[in-house]
């Protein structure tokens, strides 16, 4: 079998083959000509081709033409599309308008900084295409906004990108609510070990389509790198500013690794001229939006952006690519110069070098298999020595600060703390430090504990031994007004005829020497007689009293 040249010789429906033609493209991609096949036939398909290959058209037509018939139930969409960021979701979105315009396809996009009402409003409708961002589908289905096993077609979209933003176990999850009857087209640049496990988890007997090399570079790219000998931020802003006067220059993306440095770069762009814009993942999405499209109809000529754009965009007709700072992975490198020379056409990426940013470039001469090309003085040997030396001892002292922020910290507090004859930072907050028994000196063990314990004789003495085996002992370095104070209610609790408190141990001796005070003997009021001391004499009615012999009774 010839493999198909034209648009018209693919399986596709008579609608979208107009609108592919209404839409000025002819000639299909290698991805899209073996990709579209197998898909329209509903087989899976696991697609590995390099950014700007036409990859989101690869599924966006056999999706289309597999929908014509049908339609969606509320809350229950037909399809899904998963992508990594809101701008790719939002250009996957965009796809299906141009390329389903002959056709009534109700699309939803579901990403995070817009109104979920609005989104809740196009699920209720039914949704023939859903497009989401992994986070906000798993919020609309924790609220019952939408349930998902009607979904016929999956498509996971720049899978390894999700890998490098920490999305593989919320695919995971959302993979396990549909239908295990359904079909999955896989898309990715690379194929690290974690995005294989997850095909052979989730994916059928898959026709694998592999265009080009993983992590190679667009041939039309024309690749240039300027050494920046200063290393200061400053320095490495005029030198773009004269690259960009330079060359000529129709639009540019200019990457920055921080999203701090994107708007210290936009504020130089715009002071010095230049039309531009900022894109980072602190905007919200209304402004993201915006902006992109100001790039787009040409309205600003600079787009100072993080690694957000680095991905997936396709924004015609980008001229350059500046990499403001080297990227720390060499993988994100192919795919910020990936945002030109896209569809055959020309581009160029221009990278500033500096001297801490030497060590990255063996990774992207290892990743894209091309020898760097210098512009005007070139590194010197001893700079790469010297780059190397200095990577070499920043990972020794990360292995060495990461060894004591785990274990070593803690001795090392204790250290600190041992040579300082103090408490280290651990024993804070938790009172004073119990004294050691061999630091102790004999007056101080005698004023502690006395060394006879003489057993009480009374009553109270058994409850105290009693006490003193129940209580733990405790040293008492003094006796202070506290504990006199104590004694005191003690004593006036046992006059009032409550339990006396338990006496410690260490307090026997002194506690012998006040014994507390007895109880009165009960007095016998039995015989009515008030006795001795008068007991009871006042309280005696009269007519109970004996009369008081007279002395003259006494006489006779």
């Amino acid at each position: 079998m010839s493999t198909p040249k034209t648009f018209q010789e693919l399986p596709l429906s008579s609608k979208v083959q107009a609108a592919v033609e209404a839409s000025g493209y002819t000639t299909p991609t290698p991805i899209q000509e073996q990709a579209i096949p197998p898909a329209t036939e509903g087989r899976d398909v696991l697609g590995i081709a390099q950014t700007g290959t036409g990859k989101t058209a690869s599924f966006v037509l056999p999706m289309i033409t597999r929908l014509e018939t049908g339609r969606a139930r509320a809350r229950m969409p037909r399809s899904l599309i998963l992508a990594p960021t809101r701008e790719l979701a939002a250009q996957v979105a965009q796809s299906f308008e141009r390329y389903g315009v002959n056709h009534k396809l109700n699309v939803a996009l579901l990403i995070g900084g817009v109104s979920m009402v609005d989104q809740v409003r196009k699920l209720d409708r039914g949704a023939d295409v859903l497009i989401a961002t992994p986070g906000r589908l798993l919020d609309h289905f924790g609220r019952g906004k939408v349930m998902l096993m009607g979904v016929e077609i999956l498509v996971i979209d720049e899978a390894d990108r999700m890998l490098d933003m920490g999305f593989i176990p919320d695919i995971e999850k959302i993979c396990k609510l549909l239908p295990p009857r359904r079909q999955t087209l896989f898309f990715s640049a690379t194929m690290p070990p974690e995005i294989t496990r997850l095909v052979n988890t989730f994916l059928t007997d898959p026709v694998r389509i592999e265009v080009a090399r993983p992590a190679t570079t667009a041939k039309t790219i024309t690749q240039t790198f300027h050494y920046c000998t200063d290393s200061e931020d400053w320095a490495k802003r005029e030198l773009l500013r004269t690259l960009i006067n330079e060359v000529d220059v129709k639009n540019a993306i200019i990457f920055c690794n921080r999203k701090r440095d994107v708007a210290i770069l936009l504020k130089s762009l715009e002071k010095h001229g230049f039309s531009a814009g900022a894109l980072h993942g602190d905007m919200d999405q209304t402004s993201r939006m915006k902006t992109l499209d100001q790039f787009r109809n040409g309205e600003i000529r600079m787009l100072a952006a993080s690694d957000v754009a680095a991905r997936g965009l396709d924004i015609p007709d980008v001229s350059h690519v500046f990499n403001f700072d080297l990227p720390w992975q060499s993988d994100d490198y192919v795919h910020r110069i990936g945002r030109t020379g896209r569809a055959g056409k020309q581009g160029a990426a221009v990278s500033i070098v500096t001297y801490d940013s030497l060590n990255f470039l063996a990774d992207i001469e290892k990743v894209t298999g091309d020898t760097i090309t210098w512009v005007g003085d070139a590194p010197t040997e001893s700079d790469f020595a010297d780059s190397k030396a200095k990577k070499r001892r920043s990972s020794a002292g990360g292995r060495a600060r990461g060894g004591s922020s785990a274990r070593g910290g803690d001795r090392n507090t204790r250290g600190r703390g041992a040579e300082r004859g103090g408490r280290g930072r651990s024993d804070r907050g938790r009172g004073p430090k119990k004294p050691d028994a061999t630091q102790q000196t004999a007056p101080d063990q005698e004023a502690i504990q006395p060394s006879v314990n003489p057993t009480p004789s009374t009553e109270n003495a058994t409850t105290d031994e009693a006490s003193a085996r129940r209580r733990p002992r405790r040293r008492q370095p003094r006796r202070n007004n506290r504990e006199q104070t104590t004694e005191a209610q003690s004593a006036h609790q046992t006059e009032a005829g409550k339990t006396p408190a338990p006496v410690r141990p260490d307090d026997a001796g002194e506690r012998k020497s006040k014994p507390p005070k007895r109880r009165p003997a009960k007095r016998n009021t039995k015989s009515g007689d008030a006795g001795a001391d008068g007991g009871f004499a006042d309280n005696v009615p009269a007519f109970l009293r004996k009369p008081a012999r007279s002395a003259s009774d006494a006489d006779g």
